[in-house]
Parts: structure tokens; C-alpha cells; sequence
């Protein structure tokens, strides 16, 4: 086994060329993904409304569940792109290791809280029957089965740290399309399947996300000669998982964060109605067709910055960020477009009573306000965790969910009026802007420009 790996693209390829040749398929993959959850949501509409509130107010646990495997795999992927722009194969090689072991770990944890804590966890939110009942339900089966989940998420960023987003690309949209081709089969009952409402999407979104998982692990025995993992690497290193949950942990509070405000939000809003807790959850399903793709965006950029500061070189760096930074914004621009001068038909798929659509027409346009400082808040962010000052996103997350988000939308919801509610969100993300100008100008100042000597 070679200690030294082969040239890598993300060094050589021109930026512009190798940002749209990483982030492209990723993009792809993150539509895919968001096409899934609205049309998973579309159907379970057709259920009832008490249905698409159960899906809202699970919203938290699965967004509590990326955020681990994401906290991880974020920290994996600066590590091991850090270690291979800097020619260091044995690192490379334990990041990933260990990646994989920390992640078997907390998949234990999560299988405990899905026998345990589903019923408990909506008994406390809701009082009726029929939410509660289906929400643990899909609670349930989502985390006894996450191992799908957490190894699907983290087997292809060690796909995407090396720039083999093409692959990336073909297990996420394969197991997006097994899951939106088995949703109507496990919700309504066909072929002999027995109708199983919720439970049923639940089943659907397990079994596409265990067959990702599979695929993304054949993709990098087979087609990623950059890890040359081995048993011994599994092995818990002590270095490694210090460079791991440096920028890992962080990244994981930032997303876990957002699980502590969608459960705020979801409290506030039950004391409006469920109606309006079930359009804040439909919102974030279609929002995610515009934040997706920045997400599959930002791990292109967070390798291609990762891997040229290991390989000191700030000019390409620039690049990827400004570039970064541009496609965030028009990918944003045609979100605000979307939601100001079509929200009745975005919200007319999803089955909606006219107090919802009355509520959900409303939020839409107001908050939709924020998306264009969110596309540079989002890349700016992903420059902090590549070059492993995760705790710079932590702090903007603070600062824009928990120290601004929630506060505001409790003090607007004493007016009385749901509508006021969703100006939370603009106010927020004016804090976030100023929060990350701040970290970034700093961290430009100490990580960024002293390259220019080097």
C-alpha cells in the first residue's frame, strides 16, 4: 500500500471547471432529495392534515439525526481533503476509519430514543389522538432502522471529499426514487401491501435509504482509490477523532440547533392551531428545494477549499468562494421569485383546507425575504468548517436561531397574529449576515491571507 496518493483533481482541475464538475452532480442529487420530500408530503396530504402535522413535528428528531451523521461527515470531509491536499495518506485513511466507527456509535443511541422515546416525544406536543399515534409511529421505525441513514450520509462524503461526486450523485437519487416509488405502495396499500398511512412512509424511507447506503459503500470499495481503508483503521485514533470533532462537533451543534428551533417553532405555532404548525412544516418542504441544492453546493466547496488551503493555495480558494457565493445567490433569487408570485400553487399540491392555504400563502412571501442573505451566510459558513473553524458556524447558528429566531417569534405571537410570526425568520438572518461578515473578515485575516507569503 502506497503511502503517497495519486494527484487529485481539486489541485489541478481550472476552479471553475472543477466546481461544476463536483457540484453539479450534487446539486442533482440534493433535487432529488427535495423533490422526495415534497412529493412524500403530497401524498401523505391525502391522509389527513392531522397526518402532515405528525410529519412537522417529526421534523426535529430526523433533522437531530442528520445533524449527528452530518457533524461527523463534516468533519471527516475537512480532515480527510486537508490530509490529502497536505500528501498524508495514513490520515486520510483514519479519518475515514474512524468516521465510520464514531457513526456506528451513535446509531446505537438513536435505536434506543426510537423504543423509548417516540410516544413520549409526541404525547408531550399533542393531544390528538390521531397525530400522536402516527407521528411515534414513524418516529419509531425512522431511528430503530437509521443505520441506512447515518451510512448513507457519511459514506458518500468520503465520496465527495475526493471528488467523485458522480457517485454521490447515483445513491442519493437512487434512493430518493426507490423512496418516492415505494411511498404510494407502504401509505395506501398496493400490490398486497396493507394501507399503512405514516408508518408506511416511514417504511418507504428506510428502505431507500438503506439501499443508498449500500450503493455508496460498493462505490468506494470499488471506485475510490484515494481511502485505502483497512480494519486497523476502524480502531479509534486519538488524533484523528480530535481533528474530527474540532470541526465536526460544532457543525453538529449548528444543525442540532436548528432541531431546538423547529421544536420552539412548533410549540409557538400549536398555540395558533395545528394548521399552522402543519404549513410550517410544508414550508420547509418546499424551501428545501431552493436550500438543498446549496447544501450539495457547499460540500463541493467545503473539499475544493479544504484541499487547496492543505495545498496552500489561496488563489483558487478565492475562487471556489466567490464563485460559491454567486451560484448560492441566483439559486436564491429563484427562490424568492417562486415563493412571492406563485405560493398559491406550491401550496395547492399539498390537499390544502383554505385556513391553510390562507396561512401558508402569507408565510411564504414573508419569509422568503431572508433567501438571498442565506445563500451568502450558507457559503461563507462552509469556508469555516473547511478550514476547521466550525465554531465560527456555531456561533452565527446561536446567534440567528436561539438568541434571535425563537425570541422574536414568541414576542410577535403575543400580537395574536400567526402572520407576524414569520417575520422571525428576516430578522434573524439580518443578525446572521452581520455575525458572519464579522467571523469571516477574521478568520480571512488569520487562516486566508498570510498564504500570499507562502
Amino acid at each position: 500500500m502506497s503511502d503517497k496518493p495519486m494527484e487529485n483533481k481539486m489541485g489541478v482541475m481550472p476552479v471553475g471547471k472543477l466546481l461544476a464538475n463536483m457540484a453539479i452532480p450534487m446539486i442533482a442529487s440534493m433535487l432529488v432529495q427535495a423533490l422526495y420530500n415534497i412529493v412524500d408530503s403530497i401524498y401523505i396530504s391525502r391522509v389527513s392534515e392531522s397526518a402532515v402535522t405528525a410529519l412537522s413535528l417529526a421534523f426535529p428528531v430526523q433533522n437531530m439525526m442528520i445533524a449527528f451523521s452530518s457533524g461527523i461527515a463534516v468533519g471527516v470531509n475537512s480532515l480527510l481533503s486537508r490530509s490529502l491536499g497536505e500528501k498524508n495518506q495514513k490520515m486520510a485513511n483514519k479519518s475515514a476509519g474512524n468516521g465510520i466507527t464514531l457513526i456506528l456509535i451513535v446509531v446505537v443511541l438513536f435505536m434506543i430514543f426510537g423504543i423509548f422515546g417516540s410516544h413520549p416525544y409526541y404525547a408531550f406536543q399533542s393531544d390528538v389522538a390521531e397525530t400522536v399515534k402516527g407521528g411515534s409511529t414513524y418516529v419509531s421505525i425512522i431511528c430503530i432502522f437509521c443505520i441506512g441513514s447515518f451510512m448513507e450520509i457519511l459514506l458518500e462524503r468520503l465520496l465527495q471529499s475526493t471528488g467523485r461526486t458522480i457517485y454521490s450523485m447515483i445513491t442519493q437519487g437512487t434512493g430518493a426514487i426507490i423512496n418516492i416509488l415505494l411511498d404510494p405502495v407502504f401509505i395506501f396499500g398496493m400490490f398486497g401491501v396493507p394501507a399503512m398511512g405514516v408508518a408506511g412512509a416511514a417504511v418507504a424511507t428506510v428502505i431507500g435509504q438503506c439501499v443508498a447506503a449500500t450503493l455508496a459503500l460498493i462505490f468506494n470499495i470499488k471506485k475510490n482509490p484515494d481511502i485505502q481503508l483497512s480494519f486497523a483503521d476502524l480502531k479509534l485514533d486519538k488524533e484523528a477523532v480530535g481533528k474530527i470533532v474540532v470541526v465536526g462537533v460544532p457543525s453538529l451543534v449548528m444543525m442540532a440547533i436548528g432541531s431546538v428551533m423547529n421544536f420552539g417553532m412548533n410549540q409557538i405555532l400549536q398555540g395558533f392551531s395545528e394548521t399552522a404548525t402543519g404549513v410550517f412544516g410544508i414550508y420547509y418542504k418546499l424551501q428545501s428545494f431552493f436550500f438543498m441544492p446549496i447544501f450539495g453546493l457547499n460540500g463541493a466547496t467545503i473539499s475544493i477549499v479544504a484541499f487547496n488551503y492543505g495545498a496552500k493555495s489561496k488563489k483558487r480558494m478565492m475562487k471556489a468562494i466567490k464563485l460559491s457565493c454567486t451560484v448560492a445567490l441566483i439559486i436564491m433569487l429563484l427562490g424568492v421569485a417562486a415563493f412571492q408570485f406563485i405560493p398559491e400553487v406550491l401550496l395547492g399540491i399539498f390537499n390544502p383546507s383554505d385556513e391553510f392555504l390562507a396561512i401558508g400563502v402569507k408565510a411564504l412571501r414573508i419569509i422568503s425575504i431572508h433567501f438571498p442573505i442565506a445563500a451568502v451566510c450558507i457559503v461563507l459558513g462552509s469556508v469555516f468548517q473547511a478550514l476547521g473553524n466550525g465554531i465560527y458556524s456555531t456561533i452565527v447558528s446561536l446567534a440567528r436561531q436561539l438568541v434571535v429566531l425563537l425570541p422574536a417569534a414568541y414576542l410577535l405571537s403575543l400580537t395574536g397574529d400567526v402572520g407576524m410570526v414569520w417575520w422571525a425568520f428576516v430578522i434573524a438572518e439580518l443578525m446572521s449576515l452581520l455575525v458572519t461578515t464579522i467571523c469571516y473578515v477574521k478568520i480571512y485575516k488569520d487562516r486566508i491571507k498570510p498564504l500570499e507569503n507562502l
